[in-house]
């Protein structure tokens, strides 16, 4: 399988940031659903959200190289049977994707924050606060961060279901494309 992408199909590395990626939001997703109703006696009280907080620090350093890998290294074409409003929906869809992981990512950080604290990544590193305490701010956060989620899972699921139909209904090469085929 070649490295970069071509103008026919996707890259290795494309290719494994993008499912890197898409097991990390399902992760995240389930774990930030379930420890929500912890309670404070649960052991997995502090270790879930750390757990929660240090893999969303690593996918934000992800998506960075993602968006960069991006720009560098443009996508294939679009398959020349499809049509001009897939095309743009599909662009957009990857857009908006893009915007909520960001906003998600950065929601989080501030609501971990927001009391001037920093993040321990799994103990390798720390992500200081840039804010300092700020009052309110983990609440506002908090709401940007759980309807943001919501959209990625949503947009998500449209997103897989797309490549379902373009496999199964279609019958064109979209999901073999993202699976190096």
């Amino acid at each position: 399988m070649q490295f970069r992408n071509s103008t026919e199909r996707y890259g290795s590395v494309a290719i494994f940031i993008h499912w890197l990626v898409a097991a990390a939001v399902i992760g995240l997703f389930a774990l930030g659903y379930w420890m929500v109703d912890l309670s404070y006696y649960d052991d997995w009280y502090r270790r879930g959200p750390d757990i929660h907080r240090s893999v969303g620090i690593l996918l934000l350093a992800v998506m960075v190289i993602r968006v960069i890998w991006r720009f560098t290294n443009p996508p294939p074409l679009p398959l020349s049977d499809h049509q001009r409003l897939e095309v743009l929906a599909a662009h957009a869809a990857h857009g908006l994707l893009y915007a909520l992981l960001f906003v998600a990512m950065v929601s989080g950080y501030l609501i971990s924050t927001a009391d001037g604290s920093s993040i321990s990544v799994f103990g390798w590193f720390e992500v200081p606060s840039v804010t300092g305490q700020v009052k309110g701010m983990e609440d506002v956060a908090g709401s940007i961060h759980y309807w943001s989620t919501w959209a990625i899972v949503i947009l998500a699921g449209l997103h897989a279901l797309a490549a379902l139909k373009h496999h199964f209904v279609d019958r064109d090469r979209t999901l073999l494309r993202m699976l190096g085929k």
